[in-house]
């Protein structure tokens, strides 16, 4: 049975149950970055996935990564599976910046997290669905 790891539903706020993944925010304001978890157990890494899995999960990161592009006018996206505190497989997808606080590092651990206040979370919230509805090769449903 599938669930998604405890450390991430503590670090997170879900949005959006895609055809494979849970799309879920990272609670901290200083970057856009959303994660996806494959809603399929046991599984740790990408390879691991079945072919279609494989495919299907492409189809969604590359949508998320145009969202993140597109809503947030990204400058550079870190897309990363690294897995070492939580195994279950779950991939970050961060809206980098030249001026975000800890340009040009990697966001892990640099900075403390900051988390939303309740109408900056609603913004950003709303730019992700927005690009959820402009992006058609994906379906989801709502997690509100």
């Amino acid at each position: 049975m599938f669930v998604v790891d405890s450390q991430l539903k503590q670090d997170t706020i879900s949005l959006a149950a895609l055809s494979l993944c849970d799309l879920l925010l990272m609670n901290d304001a200083n970057y856009p970055w959303l994660i996806l978890v494959p809603r399929r157990p046991a599984i740790r890494e990408l390879l691991e996935l079945s072919d279609l899995d494989q495919r299907q999960y492409l189809r969604e990161s590359n949508a998320i990564g145009k969202i993140l592009q597109i809503q947030f006018k990204a400058e550079k996206l870190n897309i990363a599976a690294l897995g070492n505190v939580v195994s279950q497989l779950h991939v970050h997808h961060v809206a980098r910046f030249h001026n975000d606080p800890v340009w040009p590092k990697p966001v892990w651990g640099a900075v403390p997290p900051l988390p939303y206040q309740a109408g900056p979370l609603a913004e950003v919230i709303e730019l992700i669905f927005i690009g959820l509805n402009m992006e058609t090769k994906v379906s989801f449903q709502w997690k509100r």
